[in-house]
């Protein structure tokens, strides 16, 4: 298929005003990087609903002398290949002067578009929920490869993004399929925000804003970027919460049901289900298992996998503390992600109420287990802030062979033991205790000399101890010189 048109070509740069764009400082420096290559990169963006991929991608492309982007439409009954054909058609006719055509398929869509492209100078160009943008089209992916093999790898200068929530299809479609082997050349997966670009959405008022009301707006966003923006920085932390998450009205009210749905679609229940297990604490594939009922093998497998992938739980491998080697069979489930726990704690079994209006004004200390709720909210922030600790300890240019938290099962020779977080390098070994309090008392020291105790040291290793707290500490705790590094974690979110 050919159009007839007189010469075409990009109408104009997107114009985009992203003032006061927050963080991702590191990966935009590697994203400059590849405006250096004389060659075309294809380039595959991942991360949760809500991380920024797109607007990443947009702040990067301030840099280029055009910019196109293109977006799959969201899963619906009945949505048809035709359909997001359709869009793309759109979006083309809007960005370039190409006229509003019916496209036959995704090969004719990928040829106009790559007709269209200036012939010189840095491009970006965008394919936005691209998951999306292949439905009902099995062989979407060999039509992209094609495309990128005949026309877009042969115009210098491209960069060709492929952006997704759906990180199992980029996973599968492209970054693990062999037709697309050795063509990627960068891939970013967008985490949550550390801690100091979080506090930086508070804006001028960060620093006559409590560090614990802080924790507790970050208890429930964690380090998402949708979520942050969303803050009203003149209200307390407890009126956020309530706008967001106890009115029906609140973004975050529904987020959770749309995140499954547009992610998962039909899977949706099963996945949530699965979620749900880990609300409380870490689980073994086993203990979910048990708990849904479920064979361990089979889907199972495979949705801890797309849950992993998708950014909202975590796997966390134990390791060997003689050695610092992962055990191949021993890990834990993790949820990885704030906002998820926080909705199915106390939002989800409350709908109802909260529909009809009788939940508004709740205050947070007053619902069910916060304090521990809290504890787990913040282990899952100091977990996602690792490279701020090795630093503060003073290990962030020294071999780190690995870390994370530890489980120690119980034998016949051996008491159970849990380390929140267990660092090893390769001449010692880091015992880290987290603790969310108002207040922490000198018990904390009796607490880690039992985990010590406990623990099955490597025989020739030091070890240090190591306590990460928020809230007020004792004066005895620092006096008794037992921890060799005590971390105020609210020092982290200073304004």
């Amino acid at each position: 298929m050919s159009i007839s048109c007189q010469k075409t070509s990009v109408i104009s740069r997107h114009k985009i005003n992203m003032d006061g764009y927050i963080g991702r400082s590191a990966e935009r420096r590697e994203f400059a990087e590849l405006f250096q290559r004389k060659a075309a990169s294809l380039v595959t963006c991942q991360g949760r609903r809500r991380i920024g991929k797109s607007r990443f991608i947009e702040e990067c492309a301030q840099s280029a002398a055009a910019f196109l982007t293109f977006s799959g439409l969201p899963p619906r009954e009945g949505i048809t290949m035709q359909d997001q054909l359709a869009a793309f058609s759109d979006q083309l006719a809007r960005q370039t002067q190409v006229p509003r055509i019916s496209l036959e398929g995704w090969p004719v869509a990928f040829d106009i578009l790559a007709s269209q492209l200036p012939a010189k100078g840095p491009l970006v160009v965008l394919l936005d929920e691209i998951s999306w943008m292949a439905i009902g089209d099995k062989d979407f992916a060999g039509h992209l490869k094609n495309a990128w093999d005949q026309r877009f790898s042969k115009r210098p200068g491209l960069i060709l993004v492929l952006c997704g929530s759906v990180s199992s299809w980029i996973e599968d479609n492209i970054l693990n399929s062999t037709g697309f082997v050795g063509r990627c050349t960068w891939q970013f997966h967008l985490k949550p925000l550390p801690l100091a670009e979080c506090v930086a959405f508070w804006g001028k008022r960060a620093a006559r804003t409590s560090a614990a009301e802080k924790w507790r707006m970050l208890a429930v966003t964690g380090g998402v970027p949708g979520y942050l923006e969303q803050i009203l920085t003149n209200h307390s932390a407890e009126e956020n919460i309530s706008r967001l998450c106890f009115n029906p009205g609140g973004m975050l009210f529904h987020e959770c049901e749309r995140i499954f749905h547009d992610i998962f679609t039909r899977k949706a229940g099963s996945y949530r289900d699965i979620v749900s297990t880990l609300v409380h604490g870490a689980r073994t594939l086993q203990q979910i298992s048990a708990s849904l009922a479920r064979e361990r093998g089979g889907s199972l497998g495979d949705a801890l996998r797309d849950l992993e992938l998708a950014g909202f739980i975590r796997k966390e491998r134990i390791f060997d503390p003689a050695n610092g080697k992962t055990k191949a069979r021993d890990h834990h489930f993790r949820l990885a992600d704030n906002y998820l726990r926080f909705y199915l704690k106390y939002v989800a079994p409350a709908k109802s109420r909260i529909e009809k209006g009788l939940y508004q004004r709740v205050p947070l200390e007053s619902l069910e287990a916060w304090d521990t709720l809290m504890g787990l909210q913040f282990e899952t922030l100091i977990l996602d802030n690792i490279e701020e600790i090795l630093t503060r300890l003073g290990l962030r240019q020294r071999a780190v062979l690995n870390a994370g938290p530890y489980f120690q099962g119980k034998t016949l020779r051996r008491e159970a033991c849990q380390i929140d977080l267990l660092i090893r390098t390769r001449q010692s070994l880091y015992i880290v205790e987290l603790k969310f309090r108002k207040y922490t008392g000198i018990e904390v020291v009796d607490e880690v000399k039992q985990k010590v105790a406990r623990l099955k040291l490597p025989p020739g290793h030091s070890f240090r101890t190591v306590l990460i707290h928020s809230g007020e500490l004792d004066t005895a705790v620092e006096a008794s010189d037992y921890f060799d590094f005590i971390i105020s974690a609210d020092e982290m979110v200073k304004g």
